[in-house]
């Protein structure tokens, strides 16, 4: 059985001690996913006051970036959108946010059908309002 941890220096650096993905047999299973654009620490969508805390942010915006990252990180472990078949996703504010989110989530994943749970979560290890944990196939 195949068994392959994945790092990709195309996709945003863990902010932890953890791959990307990790290839077990046919199954991917992708770490934690967030907004953050690839080599930098830029946090699409986000504005920041001096000390570090949110002001504003745009979760569409945010969610499309997720998604970008997502693709990279199925690709460059020899997947793709079309093979995911699970999706967890964690948003910090659902009343306010679950609406745009679901729109722009459905741009891409409607037609794929994955299965997917959404919770709301208190905050998340960087200034993001929403994170993607994915299972994916791997042919």
């Amino acid at each position: 059985m195949t068994d392959q941890r994945i790092h990709t220096d195309k996709a945003p650096e863990p902010v932890g001690a953890y791959p990307h993905a990790r290839r077990v047999g046919d199954l991917l299973f992708l770490s934690g996913v967030g907004p953050r654009k690839p080599g930098t620490k830029q946090i699409p969508g986000v504005t920041l006051d001096e000390a570090g805390n949110i002001t504003a942010y745009d979760v569409a915006e945010q969610t499309r970036s997720v998604i970008e990252n997502v693709r990279i990180i199925l690709e460059a472990s020899g997947s793709s959108l079309e093979e995911v078949v699970d999706i967890q996703v964690f948003l910090t504010n659902m009343k306010a946010d679950f609406k745009i989110f679901n729109e722009v989530y459905a741009e891409t994943f409607a037609s794929i059908g994955a299965t997917r749970t959404t919770v709301e979560v208190g905050a998340l290890p960087t200034p993001i309002a929403v994170e993607f944990k994915v299972i994916a196939t791997v042919a």
